[in-house]
């Protein structure tokens, strides 16, 4: 399949070269970062997604997805799919499905779980809003990317999906790390806490599969010294993204709110910005009443 892939970072780059090693045609664009091997290099944005029968974009914010796509639409040839696996608000990834709509062209936002290592060992998830045809289309390319793609309904339920799952991480590590704070306050061991918890109730993603305690479970950024991982600041946008949802669908989200403002004061205040966001361990665990 000949793909145009336009944002090529830490998630972007991985997942155009799975594409490309699978043996598909991938063009890449990035204002600044190289295309990763077998990816071929275009001159624009408009230039990578010119001819492609798929056209994903990775991008930081819903303010340059809608810019990107302006460039990128009237290039695009009829009946192509825009895949968006961006995060970003409900409100722009809709308005990008219906300048597409527009312009006869397919349409999905397809927000992504699983970090850079997810990116690089092909092992994401998909969460996809807008038509199922147009899923269908891009299947094959969620196939290689990820472990399992999962149609969410219209456009914008992809992103949806994707700010409710990022507002339970959000307050299910800041939980998990308030544990291990108050277990180290108490004398208890980290391992057994592990240990523990890992077996029983408390059992959660957090915990089990990226423990922000270094050296006790799989391997995680905090054996990295919290280097990312998923940074502070990203866990920050997701949070703020999740409180514009629930603010304008009149939603109440109090633990949503307060683990933004956890993380605002982390990153904007403290020393999180760059740091993994389960660097909120050490934070908290340095904190004197």
């Amino acid at each position: 399949m000949r793909i145009g892939f336009i944002g090529l970072g830490n998630m972007g780059a991985p997942m155009a070269a799975n594409l490309a090693a699978a043996g598909h045609q991938v063009a890449g664009f990035d204002t600044a970062a190289p295309a990763p091997q077998g990816v071929t290099a275009a001159a624009s944005a408009a230039d990578a997604a010119r001819d492609a029968e798929v056209v994903i974009t990775m991008l930081p914010n819903g303010q340059i997805l809608q810019a990107v796509a302006a460039q990128i639409i009237p290039a695009m040839r009829a009946g192509a799919v825009l895949c968006d696996c961006s995060t970003v608000d409900v409100d722009s990834a809709r308005a990008v499905a219906q300048m597409a709509r527009d312009a006869v062209l397919g349409a999905l936002d397809a927000p992504v779980s699983g970090g850079t290592g997810g990116a690089q060992a092909g092992t994401l998830t998909f969460m996809v809003g807008g038509d199922a045809g147009d899923f269908t289309t891009v299947q094959p390319l969620f196939d290689v990317m990820g472990q399992k793609a999962v149609h969410c309904g219209d456009s914008g339920a992809g992103q949806a999906a994707k700010i409710c799952n990022n507002m339970i991480l959000g307050v299910t590590m800041i939980a998990t790390c308030e544990a291990f704070a108050l277990a180290d306050k108490l004398g208890l061991d980290r391992q057994k806490m592990f240990d523990v918890v890992s077996t029983s109730s408390g059992y959660s993603w957090s915990m089990n599969a990226y423990c922000p305690a270094p050296g006790v479970g799989p391997v995680s950024p905090a054996d990295r010294d919290y280097a990312p991982g998923f940074a502070s600041e990203l866990m920050l946008k997701d949070l703020n993204l999740s409180q514009m949802a629930a603010e304008s669908v009149g939603a109440d989200t109090p633990m949503g709110a307060l683990a933004r403002q956890h993380y605002e004061d982390f990153v904007e205040r403290e020393d999180g910005r760059g740091r993994d966001f389960s660097a909120m361990l050490p934070r908290l665990s340095q904190r004197q009443r």
